[in-house]
């Protein structure tokens, strides 16, 4: 079995909706039972909320339904998964700085490598902006969750 723990900042935007993309490619695929998913943020600010109630409509017009509530990064989480994938520069740093030795800071990868269709280096932060953010965010993670499964698929991280 595989673990991926997607993260971002406050893990009630980006990170669930990751979450939720990578689960809904696994269901399709019929590997449910081969993974284990979930999200967290490097700051606990949200603890126990739901997602942003934005990103969750833009989710549900896209057919996604947003379950994650939103939880902090943990010590014993890079122990636990295979992948720590991050969102943007500032979640790598902070993923470094909390990884203790090698074997956890290679667990930690950059959700944008692996986008296969859109160019981007980062999936950007769409809590501050409009409705046009979220729909790009949403965007970047269909495409980069894609991505990501055909790596794991292939064996090629």
């Amino acid at each position: 079995m595989k673990s991926v723990l997607f993260v971002c900042l406050g893990n009630i935007c980006r990170s669930p909706m990751a979450q939720t993309v990578f689960e809904k490619i696994i269901e399709e695929k019929g590997m449910v039972d081969k993974f284990e998913v979930d999200s967290a943020g490097l700051h606990g600010w949200h603890e126990g909320d739901k997602a942003d109630p934005r990103m969750k409509k833009h989710a549900e017009a896209r057919g996604y339904d947003i379950t994650h509530r939103s939880r902090p990064i943990r010590k014993e989480d890079f122990d636990k998964f295979d992948y720590i994938v991050g969102m943007d520069e500032q979640n790598i740093k902070g993923l470094y700085q909390l990884a203790k030795i090698e074997e956890h800071k290679a667990k930690i990868l950059r959700m944008a490598d692996f986008l296969q269709k859109i160019s981007a280096d980062f999936v950007p932060d769409p809590y501050y902006g409009g409705a046009e953010g979220f729909e790009y965010v949403i965007d970047l993670l269909e495409d980069a969750c894609e991505g990501f499964y055909q790596e794991i698929k292939s064996n090629n991280i």
